[in-house]
């Protein structure tokens, strides 16, 4: 008889980017949780204490660096500090992210950059970072976070949703690629969630109540937890057969 699904992360190591707060922040305690030792990419590494915590008070190892990914020196550096640290790296989770919201005509060619700079160009050279260790493990996964931006037009955002839509592509091409070497690279494509990101925003009622009708099927704004536990699955056992998928995480807004 096969073995059950395994869904546990027992004795991996996984760096998650842009851990400091939000969906970096749920994903690093439930990996964790899920039996991880955990390396968190923060933009200053002397924040974050009380998450370390967090995740030593669930058993695990934890491990803060200096990562801010528009710097491609410091990408570099926190992954192979990760590796050197604990001995291995299984699981890259390319968090961070971001962007400026402008009418199309009004977006400068600096927030252009901005944009793509860190939701698509860091998430491309801390995968090749990660990939060259995991190949020589023979292994890993890497998990990219997409958004449901990249399947649903949304005004303003222009900059954003092409740079999630290529987040997107760009993983099956990794997928591709880095399958021969028995690495996974899949991503998480969330809606609306509720974090201190979008707070500004969806303390509007008028917007609140535009994005709760949009998310067609449910019809409630996500907790960063729910999209943790697609990334623990991405990331388990569970999910060896998995790799160039996007899994969105919308509620049903692309649906519609």
């Amino acid at each position: 008889m096969d073995k059950f699904p395994d869904f546990t992360l027992t004795g991996q190591v996984a760096l998650v980017t842009g851990a400091a707060r939000g969906l970096g922040r749920a994903i690093a305690l439930a990996f964790a949780n899920a039996g991880a030792d955990i390396a968190l990419g923060l933009r200053d590494k002397n924040s974050a204490a009380d998450l370390a915590h967090e995740i030593e008070f669930l058993g695990r190892k934890v491990l803060r660096l200096q990562m801010d990914v528009t710097h491609l020196a410091q990408i570099s550096s926190a992954i192979q500090t990760t590796a050197q640290h604990f001995g291995k790296l299984d699981i890259l989770v390319n968090n961070a992210g971001g962007g400026v919201s402008a009418p199309a005509l009004e977006m400068t060619e600096r927030d252009y950059d901005e944009t793509l700079d860190i939701n698509l160009k860091a998430t491309f050279f801390a995968c090749q970072e990660a990939a060259k260790i995991m190949i020589r493990q023979n292994g890993g996964r890497i998990i990219n976070m997409s958004s449901q931006a990249g399947f649903a037009a949304l005004p303003t955002e222009s900059a954003y949703c092409a740079s999630k839509a290529a987040v997107s592509h760009l993983t099956k091409c990794l997928a591709v690629e880095w399958g021969t070497y028995n690495i996974t690279v899949n991503a998480v494509a969330p809606t609306f969630i509720e974090t201190p990101g979008t707070d500004p925003a969806l303390c509007d009622p008028v917007f609140r109540a535009d994005v709760i009708e949009r998310i067609a099927g449910l019809h409630r704004i996500g907790q960063p937890m729910e999209v943790a536990g697609a990334a623990i699955f991405l990331a388990s056992p569970a999910a060896s057969l998995i790799t160039g998928h996007t899994i969105l995480i919308d509620g049903g807004w692309t649906a519609r």
